[in-house]
C-alpha cells in the first residue's frame, strides 16, 4: 500500500487512539507525547514517518519558553490566586449578596456579577468556582434556594473567566492563530498580513463576554419570576443598612479599578498583554497589602499554585506538539483539509462541523487538551476558506467555555462537587448545569448570526 495513504490511516487512528487514552485517565502531556510517538514509530516501518522531523520540537519548545505573549500566563494566574488566596473575592461576594439580598434572584445574581468581575480580574476557573462554592453555595441552601439552580449559577459563572479577558485560553488561541493566520496568508501569496494578535481577540471577546453575563442574569430574573420560591430574598439584618454603603466601595472599588488598569491599557494599546498582566498581578499585592492580607505564607501559596498550573498548562502544550510534527507529517493535516473543504456549505459548513466536533470532545476532554489538539489541524482550513480569525478564535472560546459545564468530564461541575455539601448530589449539580448549557449554546448561535458583536469592537479600536 502507498506509504502516503498508510499514514493517513495512522494520522485518524492517532487521533482517535489519544482520545481513547485520554478517556481511561492517563495523563494529558504523557498520553499526546507517548501515543504520538508509538504511531510515529509504527508509521516509520511503513515508510510513512521520517524520525528527523522530531528535531523541531527543540525549536518549538525554546520559543514557547522565549514567546513574550506567554509570559503573560503565568502573571494572571498569579493574580487570579493572589485574590482569591488574600480573601479579596470572599468580601466582594459578602458585599454583593447584601447588595441584591432584597431582591427575589438576589443572591444567584450577586454570584453572576462578581463571577464576571472575577474573570475580568483574574481569569483563573478553578480559583472563582471553589471560592464562590464554599461562600455563596452554603448561603444560598440556607435561604432556601433550590439546590440545582443554586449550584448551576456557581458553575456557569465561574466558567466566564474562560471567555472574558483577560483569559489564559485566549492568551493561547491569540499567539496560536497569529502564526498560523500568517503561515495561510503567506501560502496564499499575501506576504504582508494583517497581524492578529491577543489584544484583538480580548477586544472581540468583550462583547460576547457581557452578552453571556446578560442572558446568565436573564435566566436567573425569569427563574424569580416563575418559579419564586426557587430563589427567595433574603432581606439583610437590621442595623446592616447603614455599613453597606460603606463595604461596597471597600469591597467593589478596588477589584474595579484593577480590572479598568489591566483590561483599559490593552484594549486602548498602551499596553500588551504581558505588560498589563504584571500590572495586575502587582496590583492584586497591593490590594492584598492594604487590607492587611498580604503575608509570606499567602505570598508563598499564591507562588505555589502559579507554578502547579502554569506547569500543567506548559506541559500539555510540550505533548501536543509531538502530536502536532507527527500528525502532520504522516498526512493527518491534508486528511483534514480534504474532510472539511468537501463538507456541502463551504465555509459555513466547514465551521458548524468544527463548531459541533469541538462540543462532543467537551465532553470528555479538558479545553486545554481541545486547543492544543484540535486548533492546530482545523484553523489552517478554515483560515484558508475565509473565515475571520478573530471570530474563530471568539468562537472556540465561547464553545469550550461550554466543555468545563458538560456531563460528565466538566471541570467546573468536579471542583464545586469537591466543595458542595454532602446534602447537595452530584446529579442535582449536573442537573443545574443544563439549563446553562443550552444558554451557551444560544449564545453561540447569535455570535454565529451576528459575528458583528465579535469583529466591531476589535475593527474600531485597532
Amino acid at each position: 500500500m502507498d506509504p502516503i495513504v498508510i499514514g493517513e490511516i495512522l494520522a485518524a487512528l492517532m487521533f482517535f487512539g489519544v482520545i481513547g487514552m485520554l478517556m481511561l485517565g492517563f495523563p494529558v502531556a504523557l498520553t499526546l507525547g507517548g501515543t504520538s510517538l508509538i504511531f510515529g514509530f509504527i508509521g516509520l516501518q511503513f515508510g510513512a514517518f521520517d524520525p528527523s522531523n522530531l528535531r523541531a520540537l527543540a525549536g518549538r519548545y525554546t520559543g514557547y519558553m522565549t514567546n513574550e505573549v506567554l509570559v503573560a500566563v503565568p502573571l494572571f494566574i498569579f493574580m487570579g490566586v493572589m485574590l482569591e488566596r488574600s480573601r479579596i473575592a470572599e468580601q466582594l461576594l459578602s458585599t454583593m449578596g447584601k447588595l441584591f439580598g432584597d431582591m427575589r434572584g438576589g443572591l444567584g445574581i450577586s454570584v453572576i456579577i462578581v463571577g464576571a468581575l472575577l474573570a475580568a480580574s483574574t481569569g483563573v476557573v478553578g480559583a472563582t468556582v471553589v471560592t464562590m462554592g464554599l461562600i455563596s453555595l452554603p448561603a444560598m441552601l440556607r435561604a432556601g434556594y433550590d439546590p440545582k439552580l443554586a449550584t448551576g449559577v456557581i458553575c456557569a459563572s465561574g466558567t466566564l473567566g474562560q471567555i472574558v479577558p483577560p483569559s489564559t485560553v485566549l492568551i493561547f488561541m491569540g499567539d496560536m492563530i497569529a502564526g498560523i493566520n500568517a503561515q495561510v496568508q503567506m501560502s496564499m501569496g499575501n506576504f504582508a498580513p494583517d497581524t492578529v494578535s491577543v489584544g484583538d481577540l480580548f477586544a472581540g471577546a468583550f462583547l460576547p463576554g457581557l452578552m453571556l453575563v446578560g442572558l446568565y442574569l436573564a435566566f436567573v430574573l425569569y427563574k424569580a419570576w416563575r418559579d419564586p420560591e426557587s430563589c427567595p430574598a433574603t432581606p439583610a439584618a437590621a442595623g446592616e443598612g447603614g455599613q453597606l454603603g460603606r463595604e461596597i466601595l471597600v469591597a467593589l472599588v478596588p477589584p474595579l479599578l484593577l480590572i479598568i488598569a489591566v483590561l483599559g491599557s490593552i484594549l486602548g494599546g498602551i499596553a500588551t498583554p504581558t505588560e498589563a498582566a504584571s500590572v495586575g498581578a502587582v496590583g492584586a499585592m497591593v490590594l492584598a497589602a492594604a487590607r492587611w492580607r498580604l503575608s509570606f505564607r499567602v505570598l508563598r501559596e499564591a507562588a505555589t499554585n502559579t507554578a502547579v498550573i502554569t506547569s500543567m498548562i506548559f506541559i500539555i502544550l510540550f505533548g501536543a506538539s509531538v502530536f502536532a510534527v507527527v500528525f502532520r507529517q504522516m498526512g493527518g493535516d491534508g486528511l483534514v483539509h480534504e474532510f472539511l473543504v468537501n463538507l456541502p456549505g463551504g465555509a459555513v459548513g466547514a465551521m458548524i462541523v468544527v463548531m459541533a466536533i469541538m462540543f462532543v470532545l467537551g465532553f470528555i476532554l479538558d479545553t486545554f487538551e481541545i486547543i492544543f489538539i484540535v486548533i492546530p489541524i482545523t484553523a489552517p482550513v478554515l483560515l484558508r476558506l475565509g473565515i475571520d480569525p478573530v471570530w474563530l478564535g471568539v468562537m472556540v472560546g465561547v464553545n469550550l467555555q461550554t466543555s468545563f459545564l458538560t456531563p460528565p468530564f466538566g471541570f467546573s461541575l468536579f471542583y464545586l462537587r469537591g466543595v458542595a455539601p454532602n446534602s447537595v448530589s452530584t446529579m442535582q449539580i449536573y442537573r443545574g448545569a443544563i439549563p446553562f448549557v443550552a444558554l451557551q449554546i444560544l449564545a453561540i448561535a447569535i455570535l454565529f448570526v451576528f459575528p458583528g458583536l465579535v469583529t466591531w469592537l476589535p475593527g474600531l479600536l485597532y
